[in-house]
């Protein structure tokens, strides 16, 4: 007996001592992280553009996910193969991963949530129905296929495919899945004060050891540029994003913030929109939409509003997409261009239409908007200008209620131009898209059934040169971005689509 009494002392010992470990180096600190808009939603189906996204990839996962290298790596799958044609992938998944809730993670939840995400209702639908069947084939296999060969699947599925649970979902319906959202990530939603701050915890049980790093992640959406670099310098947040050059340079003697800059891959542009009210409208004439494009000085834009950081779009494929066009160029700044163009779609006097933009949601977009209405009338084009509060404005861009004309951006988080075209160009099936062309029809279509890379980098260059003689949007830049952080916070990540997964990082206390 006294042998043993020493055993049990021990052995209480020592789980002491790892707890007390475990304390020692589990989640720590608080993070505050300003949002340019308040999230629609914290559920990736529903989540209108990159705020909500960023805000919601930190309470799920997806079976795969895109590593810092660009490369598709496992997530709650293991492992997956591939069948010789291309249409049939076989997931193995992890059997240690539980929902916050305790629902176990298996096959019933990948297949309930791809039911649930492909349904008319939600904002992304397409993104599911990227796969024609998810089926069960036991409880950790799960078997996708899609209609033909399709080489961004797995990209697709890293970016939208965040599994919930189906038991939760089922007992507290749509609406209560959106107010009390679970999955299987790195943070549990604790609290949404809505137009204040959404509140997340750390995930005690989080199956990658060692993650998340703090404890308590606070979003605070603060549109006003200006109030986040407030916040910033008065050391009331922890990350800023979005941050113009000039207030940039603000920052950049301060000790208490520092400054961060990268590449982004999002392209600024105004659409043109031939689904619904832009039917009938000047604008579906090719040599109109060129005129348009050769109106807007968009060097002087990127001068005068970024100090030069940012580049003219060429189209809606960027230099660090795959397929890139390094021949083609910018319209330019040709106004005469413009006016002749015009005349010879029959419009020597102009026309005159409506034009919308969000408000609060990019770096100086309103004063974009407002230049290129000015540039636009100048040729004989004139637009009324209508600044939408952006909440309201992707709600309408999703139902397809704007203007002729509207300006917006998209960023793209897979390093393929195919998703941003597809979202954008993808006709009545696409949530956020405003035109439709056949001819783009059937080269995004193609793209997206080749496997072969330079087959399909040859028909990117094909689309990008087709898409400058019949442009879909006025192109305007590509941007750096700017953004402040504390310099307690560490290993931070922010990737070329300004989206970020904080699991990573920590903060001095």
């Amino acid at each position: 007996m006294e042998k043993s009494g020493v055993k049990c002392l021990f052995t209480i010992v020592l789980l002491l001592s790892a707890m007390v470990w475990t304390a020692g180096a589990g989640p720590q600190g608080t993070l505050r992280v300003a949002t340019t808009t308040m999230p629609n939603a914290i559920d990736l189906p529903m989540g209108s553009e990159r705020n909500a996204h960023n805000v919601a990839w930190q309470i799920y996962n997806s079976l795969v996910w895109i590593q810092d290298d660009g490369k598709v790596g496992p997530s709650l799958a293991d492992s997956w193969t591939v069948s010789e044609d291309g249409t049939t992938y076989t997931f193995k998944l992890r059997k240690d991963v539980k929902f916050h809730n305790g629902e176990p993670f298996n096959a019933d939840a990948v297949v309930y949530t791809w039911n649930r995400g492909k349904q008319d209702s939600m904002q992304w639908k397409e993104k599911f129905a990227v796969a024609k069947s998810v089926e069960k084939i036991d409880d950790y296999t799960v078997r996708v296929t899609t209609e033909g060969p399709s080489p961004l699947l797995l990209r697709i599925m890293a970016e939208f495919w965040a599994i919930i649970p189906p038991k939760h979902h089922q007992k507290v319906g749509e609406n209560g899945f959106l107010n009390h959202p679970i999955g299987t990530g790195p943070f549990v939603f604790k609290e949404w004060k809505k137009g204040d701050r959404i509140i997340f915890e750390a995930n005690p049980n989080y199956w990658e050891e060692g993650y998340p790093k703090v404890k308590t992640l606070v979003f605070r959406p603060i549109p006003e540029s200006s109030t986040r670099l407030a916040a910033i310098s008065a050391g009331e947040i922890d990350i800023v994003t979005r941050l113009s050059s000039e207030e940039a340079k603000s920052l950049k003697n301060r000790k208490n913030v520092k400054l961060i800059s990268y590449t982004v891959d999002r392209v600024y542009y105004i659409t043109f929109n031939n689904l619904t009210s832009g039917k009938g409208k000047p604008t579906e004439n090719a040599l109109v939409r060129q005129a348009m494009n050769y109106a807007v000085d968009v060097d002087a834009v990127i001068d005068a509003l970024f100090d030069g950081y940012g580049r003219p779009a060429t189209g809606y494929v960027t230099p660090g997409n795959w397929g890139y066009d390094e021949e083609i160029q910018p319209f330019g700044y040709d106004p005469e261009k413009a006016k002749k163009l015009l005349a010879e779609a029959g419009y020597p006097d102009g026309f005159e239409m409506d034009f919308a933009c969000p408000s609060g949601a990019y770096n100086n977009f309103e004063q974009v908007c407002e230049a290129v209405q000015g540039y636009l009338g100048a040729v004989g084009v004139k637009t009324n200008l209508n600044l939408m509060e952006s909440g309201k404005y992707w709600d309408l861009e999703a139902k397809k209620q704007l203007p002729p004309l509207f300006g917006d951006s998209w960023s793209e988080a897979t390093g393929e131009a195919l998703p941003r075209l597809k979202g954008a160009l993808g006709g009545k099936n696409a949530n956020f898209s405003a035109w439709s062309d056949p001819e783009i029809d059937r080269l995004l279509e193609e793209i997206g059934k080749t496997v072969d890379d330079d087959a399909r980098a040859k028909l990117y260059v094909e689309l990008q040169r087709y898409m400058q003689k019949n442009p879909p949007f006025i192109y305007l830049y590509e941007p750096v971005a700017f953004e402040g952080i504390n310099p307690g916070v560490k290993d931070y990540r922010p990737r070329p689509a300004e989206n970020y997964y904080l699991k990573y990082t920590s903060i001095d206390s």
